[in-house]
């Protein structure tokens, strides 16, 4: 395969961790500045979205190594070798970081629950359970694909023997 075929996968991976990247770098450190604002106030709540920010921070941890799997997973395909066990062990990756962004989320609905109930913003609740929702869905599907592709390595290896 020609090593541009799937440029535009690759930029739309890198395009999806920008916005990511920009909250991270402007929009939660601003939310945790106007936290600390209301813990020297008193404010008990403040430390709940402290939770909730870490859980937020920790999260991208896995979310930007899923990315670079997807990067690696693409760079495979380029070299002719998305049927190997290097594709197999990325997508169990990307598994693995879904789930446990996944677990994250979950950790952290019981501290949106009480932000929800502070602001009385039900909604809140719900986009936790998005996120969770969402990141189970790449769970299961990565490892579908997973499944799949170790089958079609199998009967690529059983008919490369028979010839």
């Amino acid at each position: 395969m020609k090593r541009g075929s799937t440029l535009f996968l690759k930029v739309a991976v890198i395009f999806i961790g920008i916005p990511i990247l920009a909250l991270c770098i402007f929009l939660l450190p601003q939310i945790a500045n106007e936290a600390i604002e209301e813990a020297k106030k008193g404010a008990e709540l403040a430390y709940v979205v402290f939770g909730l920010l870490t859980i937020m921070y920790v999260s991208t941890i896995p979310f930007y190594f899923a990315l670079y799997q997807a990067l690696r997973i693409l760079s495979y395909i380029d070299k002719n070798q998305a049927f190997s066990e290097l594709s197999v062990r990325a997508l169990k990756k990307i598994k693995n970081c879904a789930i446990t962004i996944s677990g994250l989320y979950v950790v952290a609905l019981p501290l949106v629950y009480i932000i929800a109930e502070w602001d009385d913003a039900p909604g809140l609740v719900l986009i936790g359970m998005v996120i969770v929702g969402a990141s189970m869905v790449i769970a299961v599907f990565a490892a579908v694909l997973q499944k799949l592709l170790k089958e079609a390595i199998d009967i690529k290896s059983e008919n490369d023997l028979t010839v």
